[in-house]
């Protein structure tokens, strides 16, 4: 039982940071260069949590096969969940709406609870990990809540800005970040309580779907915001990510 408000407690506390963010995002109106350079240096971020916690962390347990299906699995259920969505509105979730505007409700019926039911699906990969992570060794991975907790700060920050262009308002922008930050705590203690009894190879095979999911969302929603104002420091600013996650892992 520790170990399951252990888990919920971690993954609370990284899925917060989508909540800061947004009070960041909705209260404080930010320069486009600046929802940018956060958006890359999140992105460096969690590349590297992937690479470096998670399918490297799969292929010793388990060895190549269930890493890379796992990852690919992951990558195909994030897509196809990720397509459905698109399809009622959710596209553009991450968008801060300078170039690529989120729907407003009166422009996209249903597009409101489109845009919570993919906030939710890029939450819940980075929070399960959180859980899965206790398995092995009864101690959550610093690096993993670090880095997930980095990152949530620019993907709350620049849905808000494009939710507030959009006409949302308050008790809409905080209600679903709020109620994310929540998820993210289920997420984690389902990651825990669910594969917590599995074989080594099935807890590998997890972690890697985990792994897939994310690096698919990096592509689909971080990367394109990240770059849409590029800047001639963006690369080196998502490279600065990578490497702080890097050196946190190698601690």
């Amino acid at each position: 039982m520790e170990q399951v408000v252990l888990a919920g407690m971690w993954g609370l506390v990284a899925g917060s940071a989508l909540l800061l963010g947004a009070v960041l995002g909705y209260g404080v109106r930010i320069p486009q260069w600046v929802v940018a350079s956060v958006m890359a240096f999140g992105a460096g971020v969690l590349l590297s949590a992937v690479s470096f916690e998670l399918v490297e962390e799969a292929y010793d347990q388990a060895g190549l096969a269930p890493a890379a299906v796992g990852t690919v699995g992951g990558a195909v259920a994030y897509t196809a969940g990720n397509m459905w969505l698109a399809r009622r509105g959710a596209r553009h979730r991450k968008r801060s709406g300078h170039r690529q505007s989120q729907p407003s409700e009166a422009q996209r019926a249903g597009s409101g609870l489109a845009l919570a039911l993919g906030a939710l699906l890029d939450g819940v990969p980075e929070s399960a990990v959180i859980g899965v992570s206790l398995v092995d060794g009864g101690a959550v991975s610093t690096v993993t809540v670090v880095a997930v907790f980095i990152s949530n700060v620019p993907e709350g920050l620049s849905s808000s800005v494009g939710m507030r262009r959009a006409g949302r308002g308050k008790k809409y922008v905080f209600g679903i970040w709020g109620a994310i930050a929540a998820a993210s705590a289920a997420s984690a203690v389902l990651g825990y309580a669910v594969v917590g009894g599995l074989p080594t190879a099935v807890v590998a095979a997890v972690t890697a779907v985990a792994a897939g999911a994310i690096l698919a969302m990096i592509a689909d929603t971080m990367i394109p915001e990240a770059f849409e104002d590029a800047h001639l420091a963006i690369g080196l600013i998502t490279v600065s990510g990578f490497l702080v996650s890097f050196a946190l892992s190698h601690a």
